[in-house]
């Protein structure tokens, strides 16, 4: 399966459409980012089910800034619309095969809870501030 190319435009749809997205945050001038592409291409295609995509941080700055991406590549994991996974630098192939099977085996439940709760905790932090 191709990756999908994330913009502004889209990103919201792709990621709101879909169960469970990696997300590759890369420039072309990165030669990490190089080295990375042809791992992230050979993992997605033994992961048909899987949304591979790429944000390219120099035409979509304002995406890029939003996740406040700070190091290329970075990879993130978007579960039913919850960031599980997000780590700057290359991952050796087997690595990104890794991060998919720990993250297909979360229990959304239990992370949302957690969410959830992280949340009240910060509001009650802001509150008592």
């Amino acid at each position: 399966m191709s990756t999908v190319e994330l913009t502004k435009e889209n990103f919201d749809q792709v990621v709101s459409d879909n169960d469970f997205v990696l997300i590759d945050f890369w420039a072309s001038w990165c030669g990490p980012c190089r080295q990375f592409a042809p791992v992230y291409d050979s993992v997605s295609e033994r992961h048909p089910d899987l949304v591979f995509a790429k944000v390219d941080t120099e035409a979509q700055q304002e995406l890029a800034a939003a996740f406040e991406i700070r190091s290329i590549p970075t990879l993130m994991i978007v579960r039913e619309n919850v960031a599980v996974f997000a780590q700057p630098g290359a991952l050796p192939e087997a690595a990104l095969e890794d991060v998919i099977g720990q993250a297909r085996n979360l229990d959304m439940d239990e992370v949302r809870k957690s969410v959830e709760e992280q949340q009240k905790t910060q509001t009650q932090e802001q509150n008592q501030a």
